[in-house]
């Protein structure tokens, strides 16, 4: 059971790649997008294509095929067919809720209706992209930006306060965050989407019982909560624990958002150590944003209301947006243009020790499918701000970057060793934000231990199936382990070399690896290469990841000779769990000193002023 929990935390929190899944999961996985897609042409919808998939459902566009030219495009969301029936029923409850909210950043509901029993929600399509896919290509939001953003959206949480409906309460989305936020561009306006955690309030903003009568103040209904878990790494801590519904929770998620769009990051947590008051916000904005995120629920109550009250008058506020150079990257970020698509997945070991001995299991008793991909064995009994550094990694997986990094926490400060090799050049502005706050984020940590990550391309990774456990895989014919060659610049240094096996078997991987394939690494570690190979062994499947990078071009006869050995071996592997192998091209380890917070530093008084002398 132990190695099976393990395997689970293998993708976490990301959706796994196709190139992850075996060869009848893909299949199965073409075929039921292919299907949907079908029964939207029967529906009369062309120019249909996927553009969204979570732990629920698909998501696709289309365009009606009676509008004209320029026509109005719909989104449909579909359930998984291999959820439970009250997960599909959800879908339509999703219906509902939406068709009670009436506001022009708010999508309309255009119909619920079935497909050949699969349930299907259509709505309006806002223009643009999510604003987690504008962070990642922006960085950090602009200071105006961000301001204009906390305007619209402090405009749709007082409209859904107000929000009477059938049931004559207001209503909660439950599930605020950047990805569900579309942002148009052109005229910087935002649509929130995704209503598939809303409910009715069961609390005021006052944390008053909310009831039409007598009778229902007596009733259970409101001793439970009907909250719905949304994304844990951006909603607070009343929805994250189960208080009962409250407008509160989505001045938490507005919070999380903000914070995650003028920081670069991909969730609340980093607030502690690269706090709101630290990223070129004005004053007010920031120490509001600052006490929203507090751990304190009155300062965060207060702060709340002010921020609901006094952003009208914060938006009028004169701002231009003012020019900035490039970040310096902390660590060395290489840009390696290459042809190829990458889709990276990372892959992280030794997180273990960033847990506290003595965390609460709080969550244990809670059966969400959303808490079992994100939450329960992954960041739970973690501080704010290793939960924050984990993120942060895994957003470095959102960029066409291969290679890995090891970072080891010390008395005297934190080394870090990488090896970051992006693919796309356009992306380096907003990837150096992704790891200089992973640098300090990692800085503000105090405690021993080493922690490792590989970035790899899932397109390369190679599947060998078998019918069952007590079967041997068998590697297909013509079957390799691919990689680059270029020469090391300079003779090499053989105390700066990075081993394989320099910090020892890695208590988290289950895995162990038979002698002849241990053999072989032992040998490649002596051949100067850049590179990472990860086992991942299921009851039916075989998962090899790998990247090799050869920099002694003179041996590769014998490099290769060494991949064939390893894969010649798979037959050998028995036990199931997951076992990798990091190596860098040679040291280059980083110290940093440890921080508690970065300085303070706001928007200036005068930015016209800035403006002109910068």
């Amino acid at each position: 059971m132990a190695q099976q929990d393990q395997l689970q935390q293998f993708y976490i929190p990301e959706e796994q790649s196709i190139y992850l899944l075996s060869h009848d999961d893909a299949k199965k996985l073409k075929d039921w997008v292919a299907l949907c897609a079908t029964q939207l042409e029967q529906l009369g919808y062309r120019d249909i294509e996927m553009i969204g998939k979570g732990a629920y459902g698909f998501v696709f566009a289309g365009v009606p095929a009676q509008a004209g030219a320029g026509g109005a495009e719909h989104v449909f969301k579909f359930t998984r067919i291999t959820l439970p029936q009250r997960l599909q029923d959800r879908l339509e409850e999703e219906a509902f809720m939406l068709e009670q909210v009436h506001h022009p950043r708010v999508p309309r509901l255009v119909a619920f209706q079935r497909a050949r029993n699969q349930p299907m929600l259509v709505m309006e399509r806002a223009p643009g992209l999510n604003l987690e896919e504008v962070s990642l290509r922006e960085g950090r939001l602009r200071p105006r930006l961000v301001i204009r953003i906390a305007a619209q959206l402090a405009d749709i949480l007082r409209n859904l306060r107000r929000e009477s409906g059938p049931a004559g309460r207001p209503i909660v989305h439950g599930d605020i965050k950047p990805s569900n936020l579309v942002f148009d561009a052109e005229h910087e306006n935002i649509a929130l989407i995704d209503w598939g955690s809303s409910v009715f309030a069961q609390l005021d903003e006052h944390q008053q019982f909310i009831a039409n009568n007598v009778m229902e103040l007596m009733s259970d209904n409101l001793q439970q909560t009907n909250a719905r878990l949304g994304d844990v790494y951006f909603i607070g801590d009343e929805q994250l624990n189960g208080s009962l519904s409250s407008p509160r929770f989505d001045e938490q998620g507005a919070a999380g958002t903000l914070y995650a769009l003028a920081s670069g990051q991909s969730c609340r947590f980093g607030h502690l150590a690269i706090p709101p008051t630290s990223l070129g916000l004005p004053m007010e904005f920031a120490r509001m944003l600052e006490a929203m995120l507090d751990p304190d629920p009155d300062t965060r109550r207060r702060a709340g209301d002010y921020y609901l009250r006094e952003m009208p008058r914060m938006a009028r506020s004169v701002m231009v947006d003012l020019a900035a150079p490039p970040a310096a990257a902390m660590v060395p970020v290489w840009i390696r243009p290459s042809g190829r698509d990458v889709e990276t997945v990372v892959y992280s070991s030794r997180k273990s020790f960033l847990r506290q001995a003595d965390a609460e299991e709080t969550l244990n008793d809670v059966n969400d499918v959303q808490l079992d991909r994100y939450y329960k064995n992954f960041m739970q009994g973690m501080g704010e701000t290793e939960k924050a550094f984990l993120a942060a990694v895994s957003r470095l997986g959102k960029y066409p970057v291969v290679g890995g990094l090891a970072v080891r926490w010390e008395t005297d400060g934190v080394y870090i060793d990488t090896s970051l090799n992006l693919h796309d050049p356009d992306l380096k502005g907003p990837l150096v934000t992704a790891v200089n706050n992973m640098v300090n984020l990692a800085r503000a940590i105090y405690r021993k231990g080493i922690f490792k990550s590989c970035l790899f391309n899932a397109r390369d990774t190679l599947h060998i199936d078998r019918s069952g456990p007590d079967e041997p895989f068998a590697r297909s014919p013509g079957m390799e382990l691919s990689y680059e060659v270029s020469a090391a610049p300079g003779a090499e240094d053989r105390s700066r070399v990075h081993s394989y096996f320099e910090d020892g078997p890695d208590p988290e991987e289950f895995l162990t690896l038979p002698k002849a394939i241990i053999r072989s690494l032992e040998a490649l570690n002596d051949i100067h290469h850049t590179g990472m190979i990860i086992f991942e062994a299921l009851p039916n499947h075989l998962k090899i990841h790998n990247h090799y990078h050869l920099l002694d071009p003179g041996r590769e006869k014998e490099f290769r000779q060494r991949l064939d050995d390893i894969l010649a071996a798979v037959g050998q592997i028995e036990g199931l769990g997951v076992s990798g192998f990091m190596k860098m091209p040679y040291k280059d380890t980083r110290l940093f000193s440890h921080i508690e917070r970065l300085p303070e530093r706001f928007y200036p008084r005068n930015p016209r002023a800035e403006s002109a002398s910068g």
